[in-house]
């Protein structure tokens, strides 16, 4: 049966903007689908809204171009990485390496749970300027937030550029380390990787905890 209006801009019990919402879901899932199985590039509008069984009409209604639906699909990525590692940094015992473990624990969990989120996040962007520019902004991001989630345990005379260095050192190091994993560069299980970066990362830490 057809949905029926109830009252002004309501259908079926869902408003515009509700529906509008849902139909920009519809294409994010899409353009994950896609870039997860055949990288950014086959990323296209077309594509993407028979995947999501939507015209045009709708994509634009959203989005400006493919480079927009891009970048919405690679902030719903970092938005939930981020929500998962810092609920993870919460529930964790207070101790921070015993932090750090379980943010990785989290973090590569689900990279192994879903390979399409390592394929996104860890694949190349090179061509492609706003993922680039996208990536370098994480970087950034995930230090402030490692910094941030830090503050508590770090002694009191530590100079902050030097810890925000060796923050992003770290981070670097963990990404070309993910990247070789996922590419089969390095052929160990999730465990060992978590566990050696855990190790490195506290050793790199400790010149700055209490």
């Amino acid at each position: 049966m057809a949905a029926t209006r109830t009252r002004r801009g309501i259908y079926a019990g869902r408003s515009t903007e509700q529906r509008k919402a849902e139909r920009r879901d519809k294409l994010v899932d899409a353009a994950f689908e896609i870039w997860g199985d055949q990288g950014w590039s086959a990323v296209s509008m077309r594509g993407v809204c028979a995947r999501a069984g939507l015209t045009d009409r709708y994509f634009y209604e959203n989005f400006t171009d493919v480079d927009a639906l891009l970048a919405a699909v690679w902030e719903r990525i970092r938005d939930n990485a981020i929500h998962r590692v810092v609920e993870a940094v919460l529930q964790a015992p207070s101790d921070p390496i015993e932090r750090l473990r379980a943010a990785l624990t989290v973090f590569v969990g689900d990279l192994t749970a879903d390979p399409r989120l390592g394929r996104i996040g860890f694949g190349a962007h090179a061509g492609n300027t706003v993922l680039e520019r996208l990536r370098r902004e994480a970087m950034q991001h995930f230090t402030d937030l490692l910094i941030e989630l830090g503050q508590p345990y770090l002694r009191r005379d530590i100079d902050p550029v030097d810890f925000r260095m060796s923050v992003l050192l770290g981070i670097g190091g963990f990404i070309e380390l993910v990247t070789a994993w996922l590419d089969g560069v390095i052929d160990v299980d999730a465990d060992r990787v978590i566990d050696h970066t855990t190790t490195v990362g506290g050793d790199l830490a400790a010149r700055y905890l209490n």
